[in-house]
């Protein structure tokens, strides 16, 4: 890994990205591509007939998947062979290295929401054994190697990592999220990432948990929060250093002048949740600007 200390940018998150960039505009703002492995996740209607993947075959329950021949029931997947593994993390490395050849200014590898890596890391999902399986530091190695792979192509300092130890999300669950987010916590420290993504809970209220207050103990470098914040409670956890910064999705989804709209305290519109997936403008470019509100 190239660097041992974030870029000054990364490390100035809590004055210029909480809401936004600088000055709760958008203005000098940086773009970091997200690569990830949908693991069990996929379906053949999405991956040219291919079945899925995953540590173990153990099929997602109680959700379908959208596919162009409409919502269809997750499949069982198949699990992936040891010698197999190197290819997935090359296949990260391949993706960091297309990213920087398109411009953008780092990448974060996604670590969270039921998907490949995380699949792996935790134990609801990951019941194999052998390096990749059992205990937290074999859950773990996968996403580690490929964390390895992608600083070699950008420097760790332009590489972030997502992970949401509590979501229940594609049918995820932890016997000890509290322990794994602590022993990843002081793991990480020794890639010097730009930054540590962490949703701080269950969409679904399966799982509950502070994991953020023992990150926070045990990772030194630069934390954002993500999940249900409103700008009270962004700039609160800011101010009491709980986190160097905020994350809004689906309220940016929404508000494409989000950081206008805080700035003024003024309502923001509410996200449709039944057009997050569909095709079309509806749902994604249609909401009312503050001017025109």
């Amino acid at each position: 890994m190239a660097k041992t200390k974030p870029y000054p940018w990364a490390t100035s998150l809590k004055q210029e990205v909480s809401y936004g960039i600088k000055d709760h505009g958008l203005r000098n703002g940086r773009i970091f591509l997200q690569i990830w492995h949908g693991g069990r996740a996929c379906h053949p209607l999405l991956n040219q007939g291919a079945q899925p993947v995953a540590p173990r075959p153990i099929a997602i329950t109680g959700d379908e998947v959208h596919t162009p021949e409409g919502n269809k029931p997750y499949v069982v997947p198949r699990e992936l062979r040891d010698d197999e593994l190197p290819g997935i993390v090359a296949g990260f490395g391949k993706a960091a290295e297309k990213a920087k050849a398109a411009g953008f200014d780092g990448v974060e590898v996604h670590g969270a929401n039921g998907y490949l890596l995380d699949e792996f890391l935790r134990d609801g999902s990951n019941q194999r054994t052998g390096r990749y399986g059992g205990s937290v530091e074999h859950r773990a190695r996968l996403m580690l190697e490929v964390l390895e792979a992608v600083c070699t192509v950008w420097g760790s300092d332009r590489v972030g990592l997502r992970l949401s130890p509590l979501n229940s999300y594609n049918s995820m669950i932890d016997s000890d999220p509290i322990g794994l987010s602590t022993w990843l916590a002081t793991r990480l420290n020794a890639f010097h990432l730009a930054y540590l993504h962490v949703m701080r809970g269950d969409f679904f209220q399966q799982q509950s948990g502070d994991v953020l207050t023992p990150i926070r103990a045990h990772y030194h470098g630069v934390i954002i929060g993500n999940m249900g914040y409103t700008a009270a409670e962004a700039t609160a956890a800011i101010a009491e250093e709980k986190l160097d910064a905020v994350a809004f999705g689906t309220s940016f989804l929404a508000n494409t002048d989000l950081p206008a709209r805080i700035k003024a305290g003024a309502p923001l519109n509410p996200p449709n949740p039944a057009l997050f997936y569909s095709p079309g403008p509806e749902g994604y470019t249609d909401y009312p600007a503050l001017s025109a509100s």
